[in-house]
């Protein structure tokens, strides 16, 4: 599942750009791939991040998979509920699965991102 909207990484990290806020979450293909997941290592809030530097860690029953920042900015917020439910990343990984939020310094880079059309033809590729 593709969610039009958002922008997304080779990775398969999506990026939901609200003002200068970007909120990052893993992508369908990759919670799918990772199979159940038992643990998020999650990004400490104020933390300074550039993009494609480690954000998180996301560990399954199957690997652990590094989550990599789309954007460079301040980490100003993280999805604490995942602490105690990390399923939520398999349950609904582009609402209450979200990772981190991320005040951008460099609005520009999402324009290095894909669009969702453009994710699903990369997607089409790779599968």
């Amino acid at each position: 599942m593709v969610v039009d909207g958002l922008y997304y990484t080779k990775e398969h990290e999506w990026v939901k750009v609200e003002g200068s806020t970007a909120t990052v979450g893993i992508a369908d293909h990759a919670q799918e791939a990772l199979g159940e997941i038992t643990y998020v290592e999650l990004p400490e809030v104020d933390r300074e991040v550039s993009a494609k530097d480690e954000l998180a860690v996301v560990e399954s029953t199957k690997a652990a998979s590094d989550v990599y920042s789309p954007i460079s900015g301040k980490v100003t917020e993280v999805n604490e509920a995942l602490e105690d439910e990390p399923e939520k990343v398999n349950e609904d990984c582009y609402g209450e699965g979200w990772i981190a939020k991320i005040e951008m310094s460099d609005a520009s880079e999402v324009e290095q991102l894909m669009t969702s059309d453009q994710y699903k033809d990369f997607f089409k590729d790779e599968v």
